[in-house]
């Protein structure tokens, strides 16, 4: 499935229906009272996040969403019916914004959360709601009133509890792969991961998500590669997972480049990192591997040593996720 992060969409509400101007009209009483019953009132546009969507591509296929209209009110003080509200199903995770404007409108982050985008139209009265007792045969009725109208920006940022960020090839989807269900495209280049992926890791009888972010390069802050598209994905992780191959010839240099990407898109990122797992240890002698414990990371972040293909460590590094959430309260 092709993944799409933002969408501009058009959803109109429904108008309400119009009152009637009737009067009743039957055998022995050529004289009856008004009874012009009252408009419908018109479908509104509701939003509705559902945690099992990942992507904003329906949106790209269709981008304009109305609602039914009331139903007009009619004689013998009938109401006009009611139209339905139209619900658009939205991610878990997207920001609605005004396209116009650029006003945050509403973050959907709750399953089943629902947002108003748009509210149909009342419904006219009819004249029957005009009578007194002075007019006892008003002939006013009012139209029914117009639904709301608006462009709306979505944006989608994923939710996870756990975000995998690194340099392309540094084994991202290779670690999602084993620990979860998720398939990303895997192969012994750089950027094989083109766009996020979710799963869903298990430890013992525990379960979090786990998000495997396109690998960053440096200066994807300003642009460059594919990191800068994804990096608003990890705002929303509750901890971050920093990992580096333990082939690499600075490891210490390589940290301080990816925690100074995540800085300069956002302040509050370097604050989720929780570890730095060093990846690909089947490809290290054991002299490497000691030099690398002795690597010095600030705040004393964890180092955790794992081999994907062996699953050398990966127990112990589900066991440190899970932990890390739990003792930070996520």
């Amino acid at each position: 499935m092709q993944f799409v992060d933002e969408a501009v969409i058009h959803v109109k509400a429904g108008d309400g229906g119009n009152g009637c101007s009737s009067f009743r009209r039957e055998k022995f009483i050529p004289y009856g009272g008004p009874d012009g019953g009252n408009g419908g009132k018109g479908g509104s546009i509701i939003l509705v996040a559902d945690r099992n969507l990942t992507t904003l591509l329906d949106f790209h296929y269709r981008a304009s969403f109305k609602a039914g209209r009331g139903q007009h009110g009619q004689g013998s003080n009938k109401y006009g019916r009611n139209a339905e509200d139209l619900e658009i199903t939205v991610p878990a995770g997207t920001l609605i914004k005004d396209a116009e404007t650029g006003d945050v409108l509403v973050d959907m982050v709750k399953d089943k959360q629902t947002f108003v985008a748009a509210k149909g139209g009342r419904g006219g009265r009819g004249n029957a709601m005009f009578a007194t007792s002075t007019n006892r045969a008003p002939r006013r009725a009012d139209p029914g009133e117009p639904g709301e109208e608006i462009n709306l920006k979505l944006e989608l940022k994923l939710l996870a509890d756990i975000g995998l960020v690194g340099f392309p090839n540094a084994g991202k989807s290779t670690l999602l792969s084993v620990i979860s269900a998720a398939k990303p495209k895997i192969a012994d280049y750089p950027f094989t991961t083109l766009t996020p992926a979710l799963g869903i890791a298990k430890y013992k009888e525990r379960s979090f998500v786990v998000a495997d972010m396109p690998g960053l390069i440096e200066g994807a802050s300003h642009g460059r590669g594919l990191g800068i598209s994804f990096l608003k994905h990890i705002e929303r992780t509750k901890a971050i997972a920093v990992l580096i191959e333990s082939t690499s010839t600075d490891p210490r240099g390589d940290f301080d480049k990816l925690m100074l990407e995540m800085k300069l898109h956002s302040s509050a990122l370097p604050e989720k990192v929780r570890m730095v797992v060093f990846t690909k240890t089947d490809l290290s002698a054991g002299a490497q591997i000691n030099k690398l414990s002795r690597v010095m990371f600030p705040r004393g972040l964890k180092k955790k040593f794992i081999s994907a293909v062996t699953g050398a460590g990966i127990e112990e590094l589900l066991e440190t996720f899970w932990t890390s959430l739990k003792r930070r309260g996520d």
